[in-house]
């Protein structure tokens, strides 16, 4: 039976401007990244969605391969919802990579609110063709929904849907290259610091990941010390993902950082992470700007997906593929 949630939690996920989407890494780690739910969800169908350019896909080729998924809507700024709550939104990812026309359009109505007009007019129309027409909505049919009464994760939280795992997940595995740092920790920290939300992801008892609100306190030679609520990092050594990022109205001028790492937790809340890759962009904040540079992006990544053999949503025609014979 599908999952059902109260207004409450309705009303984050329809007025949150943006949410932390986590996925899984072959390797048994998590990857936490910032997407644009744009208000999609249905209560009564039990899915929470969000909404990519094809020309964005990465991220889409790895919840293909495992479509284990959260969603953390985890930050308030410039949205609709006047809730405190932290929810974590958990379940299987599909991929709508052909939408029909109804939910095309639907998904087409929400970006204004969100996101602010869309840019129209011949040189828009066509610069921006990949990055408008080109979009794939992911729902993720809910298999569980948890909410803290705090965006920090303070407090008793409350759960529908499958009850969560009784025990921590257990450590893994160190990788055979070692543990520790990969990467510059004083710089790291810095560019962390620099971001209003910080949020750390791993992957649950259950197969689900999981993506947590943390603080950085400190950085040294062993990596980055963290603060979470107890109870919230599990013990042990393992694989992690960690995410900082900042934006503005309509996502305007939006700065992400994410990283990959190893983490080790005394299960106190209180935590050691070692970073060892980390990449992120800085979006120009003036929307003209972004636009151009998301649909020189989009058109990028629609041709490699075009290389690769995927096949685009019906209504795209690709100008430099071959007419009819």
């Amino acid at each position: 039976m599908a999952v059902r949630w109260d207004d409450e939690t309705d009303g984050v996920l329809d007025g949150d401007l943006t949410a932390a989407l986590t996925y899984l890494t072959p390797a048994g780690g998590a990857v936490a990244t910032s997407v644009a739910p744009i208000g999609l969800r249905d209560r009564e169908e039990g899915w929470v969605g969000f909404t990519t350019s094809m020309g964005f896909g990465k991220k889409l080729d790895r919840i293909e391969r495992d479509p284990h998924v959260a969603l953390a809507f985890h930050a308030r700024e410039h949205g609709r919802s006047t809730s405190q709550r932290f929810v974590l939104v958990q379940g299987r990812a599909e991929i709508v990579a052909d939408p029909d026309p109804e939910l095309n359009a639907h998904v087409m109505a929400q970006v204004p609110e969100y996101l602010g007009d869309l840019k129209r007019g011949p040189l828009w129309d066509r610069w921006l063709k990949e990055y408008y027409a080109v979009r794939v909505p992911v729902k993720i049919h809910v298999d569980r929904i948890t909410s803290w009464p705090d965006l920090h994760c303070e407090g008793t939280p409350e759960i529908v849907g499958s009850a969560p795992p009784h025990e921590h997940p257990a450590p893994q595995a160190p990788p055979r290259n070692g543990t520790g740092p990969r990467v510059d920790v004083a710089k790291a920290a810095r560019t962390i610091r620099a971001k209003r939300h910080q949020l750390l992801a791993y992957r649950g008892a259950d197969g689900f990941p999981v993506a947590v609100p943390i603080q950085l306190e400190a950085a040294g030679s062993e990596g980055l010390r963290l603060r979470a609520e107890p109870g919230m990092i599990p013990p042990g050594g393992r694989r992690a993902g960690l995410l900082a990022h900042s934006y503005r109205a309509h996502l305007i001028g939006l700065s992400t950082r994410y990283l990959t790492g190893w983490l080790e937790s005394g299960g106190d809340g209180v935590a050691v992470y070692a970073p060892h890759t980390h990449s992120g962009f800085a979006a120009p904040p003036n929307k003209t700007l972004l636009l151009i540079s998301n649909g020189a992006l989009a058109k990028a990544g629609v041709r490699k997906a075009i290389r690769a053999g995927k096949p685009l949503p019906r209504g795209f025609h690709d100008p430099k593929a071959p007419g009819p014979s």
